[in-house]
């Protein structure tokens, strides 16, 4: 696999990521949606990541590691976020609209799905870069199938707690992935120094 390959993989995952970031927000704000609003940050946060991938590729393994640790902490954006999103619905969870919330749930799957698929066999190439690429667009494909789940469950139980709920998860994932990019990240960096 060359530095090209990867390259233009990760440019069409960032516009992919970007064109979809708009999409999702401007359905979350219409229907008050906690999780498409949190998966909307996260699209924003994927075509930041992949585009600091793109400038990224080719440096010294000690700078490529730097950059990990500052993609780690870029994950948390989402996720806290979330957070303040979700606070804020907690007294009051009205519930968004079901068919949009799942069906812009199946849209953002898809888009996550091929951008994991494309990113599957560089996930180990430029370390934690890649690594981070990789992990986000495969949590974020898991995220959309709660979000689908949330609007196929508002449908029976009107409420906005499905949401809020999978709003919540998505901030906890992004955590994870973060500490793991962080992991990948430091490692690298021992290495490089050894």
């Amino acid at each position: 696999m060359t530095d090209a390959s990867l390259r233009r993989a990760v440019l069409i995952v960032a516009l992919a990521n970007l064109g979809y970031f708009g999409v999702e927000s401007a359905v979350a704000r219409h229907i008050g949606s906690v999780s498409l609003l949190a998966d909307s940050i996260d699209f924003l946060e994927d075509a930041a990541v992949n585009l600091l991938i793109l400038l990224a590729i080719g440096w010294s393994v000690a700078k490529r590691a730097k950059v990990g640790m500052l993609l780690a902490a870029i994950l948390l954006i989402p996720g806290l976020a979330t957070l303040w999103t979700a606070w804020e619905k907690f007294s009051a969870p009205v519930p968004p609209e079901p068919w949009l919330l799942s069906t812009t749930g199946i849209g953002a799957l898809i888009v996550n799905l091929g951008c994991a698929f494309l990113l599957a066999k560089f996930r180990h190439h430029s370390g934690s870069l890649t690594r981070a690429a990789f992990l986000s667009a495969r949590n974020d494909a898991a995220a959309n199938l709660a979000i689908i789940a949330a609007g196929l469950v508002t449908l029976v139980w009107v409420s906005g707690w499905p949401d809020l709920i999978v709003g919540i998860g998505i901030a906890l994932m992004n955590a994870d992935a973060a500490k793991e990019v962080w992991e990948a990240a430091r490692a690298e960096h021992r290495e490089a120094e050894a």
